[in-house]
């Protein structure tokens, strides 16, 4: 991914939480004949093992993409956080053009099939468990009949990826001055679009961490 220094984001820290924000990501792999496949998934993210964590997700078993899956060959999984259409009659500056703020993060690694059904089921029960708790009577996952699950797991290819690289790019307009930055945030609070005004917490927040920094400096 091409990361301007002014949108390089290597705090481990934000990364994993705007991959937990957003864990519904894209998984893209190449088989044999090196051709990209892609499919979105949701997965569930663990800050261990691994310096960078692991992520877990599970395809149906009808998809071809698992077994492109091999132990010499690395996969991408692409987290897509907040974006949002900036235009430049926001900016002071004239001369300015449009452009989009976005962040994303790009998790590299290898990934293992779960063969043990424990295992799966445990990953299954955690990405239920993590969907669930915005409900006021969350869905009780572990009462369903154990033969029913048994069934439903047998149509299912879970895996994890240990993740040994992981690339962010947060570009929130770090590249204007502090002053557009703030009008950038202002304006996109004013929008209906839900992604706008996470957009607009966004630049804030990276705003402020960069004000911090400068009057500890």
């Amino acid at each position: 991914m091409y990361i301007p220094a002014h949108f390089r984001a290597e705090e481990l820290a934000p990364l994993q939480q705007l991959m937990r924000d957003y864990s519904f990501a894209t998984l893209v792999s190449t088989g044999e004949d090196l051709l990209p496949v892609a499919t979105p998934l949701p997965f569930v993210v663990d800050v261990a093992p691994g310096h960078y964590g692991t992520i877990r997700a599970h395809m149906a078993l009808g998809n071809p993409q698992w077994r492109t899956f091999r132990e010499d060959r690395e996969v991408l999984v692409i987290f897509q956080g907040p974006h949002a259409y900036i235009t430049p009659s926001w900016y002071k500056q004239p001369l300015s053009v449009p452009t989009w703020n976005y962040a994303t993060v790009h998790a590299y690694g290898r990934p293992r099939i779960l063969k043990d059904a424990s295992v799966l089921y445990k990953h299954l029960s955690s990405l239920v468990q993590v969907h669930e708790a915005q409900f006021a009577t969350p869905w009780p996952f572990e009462q369903l009949p154990e033969q029913y699950v048994e069934k439903m797991m047998r149509g299912v290819v879970g895996f994890e990826i240990e993740i040994t690289r992981l690339e962010g790019k947060f570009k929130m307009s770090q590249n204007r001055p502090p002053n557009e930055r703030a009008r950038v945030a202002e304006e996109l609070y004013k929008s209906p679009d839900p992604a706008s005004v996470a957009t607009a917490t966004f630049v804030e927040d990276l705003l402020k961490r960069s004000e911090d920094k400068d009057s500890q400096a």
